[in-house]
């Protein structure tokens, strides 16, 4: 009799259920674990789209209206004198420029106080203005030494910007009273009163006692522009000619001006649109290789024929090649101004019939991709909605996060299943195992008591 050997019994339970139950569990996990291969490859394929749709959006933001493209360019004859700026509502032109005078604020000097910062000037009040705004200065008995009476200044409360400094020397030391904001208005006014009458010292009016020296005037700058005077009290001048600021460093000799040509920035909006194109061009690679099918290594794009991409892919190309209303002639699409589809989806750019078309109307450009209803415009308005909290990406990586949530069920069940087979499988196989070592031992003993019987014939 040919026995089943095992370690303790005639059956190996351990491995014989082990065995049976990892066959059980392979045939239920199987199909589970492909469907979560699936969804979860689906999930990160739709991350690929919707992070390529957001760059792409990102770089149509500032595309999306008119102003981006209506940069201007400015060029000087003599950077020396002043510094300029200009924004979209600037016109093309040529102006004619002098500095005339430089903005600058009010600066007062005290006589020499031969004692340097402790000499001694008196106390009382000081009653000091800038412009129409003033504040009060009160000088104690005990502290009216120079430093003191400018820390007290400095310290005022209500002091609109009066600036007071030591200027020390080897004959001693003045106070300096300096205004901090330029322009003619903003003078400087200084009187005393009360004390024993030291404060005086001190005293400055524009229309009366000037015992204080003035260092500075205050003063509005002033240009001429075409030989019209305008004036600031900065040294910014932003109103003089519309969409145009300019920034005065230096006054200009008599009888010259600096020559000053305000253009459209015609390589700026190339670039902008170069930018475009490539902005696209990597949005449309990110897109191929999601539904792209390899006949040769059978290879497919997690996202291949699925609805959702084919959807995106065609309404980016009808917003690419449909005209865009308003704009009249050749510039109411991308291949009027040498923007044209290759084979494989991709643009490209003609730069010679781009820079000619800028260069012919500028505005035109703009409202083809800026305008309301402009290449730009209208595809930044798809994927703002396609990108959405309530869009159609989020809604279907929702759901597909809640087929994650079902087969996390599943597995659970597989387990509780398995485990039932498992007990149910030992159960079966111990009794059994029981069973056949009971018939083992009997077949033993028998074959003992056959043994031991006497032969025939002796």
């Amino acid at each position: 009799m040919a026995n089943i050997t095992s370690s303790g019994g005639v059956l190996d339970v351990n491995s014989l259920v082990t065995q049976l139950v990892s066959a059980e569990k392979t045939s239920q996990s199987a199909p589970i674990a492909r469907h979560e291969f699936a969804v979860t490859t689906k999930i990160s394929a739709l991350g690929s789209l919707k992070g390529a749709l957001a760059t792409f959006k990102a770089a149509l933001e500032p595309l999306r209206t008119t102003k981006a493209f209506e940069t201007r360019t400015t060029k000087l004859s003599d950077a020396g004198f002043f510094s300029v700026s200009a924004d979209q509502t600037a016109v093309a032109g040529h102006y004619d420029i002098a500095v005339v005078d430089l903005a600058q604020s009010a600066q007062l000097a005290s006589k020499l106080f031969q004692q340097g910062s402790t000499s001694n000037v008196g106390y009382g009040q000081l009653n000091i203005a800038l412009g129409t705004e003033s504040f009060a200065v009160t000088v104690p008995q005990g502290d009216a030494t120079l430093a003191e009476i400018r820390n007290a200044i400095n310290a005022a409360p209500g002091n609109p910007g009066v600036q007071a400094t030591l200027l020390n020397g080897s004959g001693g030391a003045r106070l300096i009273l300096t205004g901090a904001e330029t322009g003619a208005a903003q003078t400087l006014k200084v009187t005393a009163s009360g004390g024993d009458g030291g404060l005086n010292q001190l005293i400055y009016d524009p229309q009366g006692t000037k015992n204080l020296s003035q260092l500075r005037a205050a003063q509005d700058g002033k240009i001429q522009i075409a030989g019209f005077d305008v004036t600031s009290t900065t040294n910014v001048f932003t109103d003089a000619i519309d969409g145009v600021t300019i920034t005065t460093k230096a006054k200009t000799e008599v009888a010259k001006t600096v020559g000053l040509d305000v253009a459209v920035d015609n390589t700026a909006i190339a670039n902008r649109i170069q930018t475009f194109v490539s902005a696209y061009n990597n949005t449309q690679t990110t897109l191929s290789k999601l539904g792209s099918y390899n006949a040769q290594t059978q290879a497919a794009g997690a996202l291949l024929g699925d609805s959702l991409l084919r959807g995106v892919q065609d309404e980016i190309r009808r917003d690419l090649t449909n005209p865009v209303s308003g704009v009249s002639g050749n510039f109411a699409t991308l291949a009027g101004i040498g923007i044209t589809t290759t084979a494989t989806g991709s643009l490209e750019v003609n730069t010679g019939k781009l820079n000619a078309a800028i260069a012919a109307d500028p505005a035109a450009v703009a409202q083809l991709f800026g305008s309301e209803d402009g290449v730009a415009a209208r595809l930044y308005a798809q994927l703002q909605t396609r990108l959405a909290s309530n869009g159609d990406i989020e809604t279907r990586n929702q759901g597909l996060n809640g087929e994650l949530k079902d087969i996390s069920s599943q597995k659970v069940r597989v387990e509780l299943r398995v485990a039932q087979i498992e007990a149910r499988f030992r159960k079966q196989f111990v009794a059994l195992d029981a069973l056949l070592t009971q018939s083992q031992t009997t077949a033993n003993y028998l074959t003992q008591q056959l043994a031991s019987l006497p032969r025939s014939g002796r």
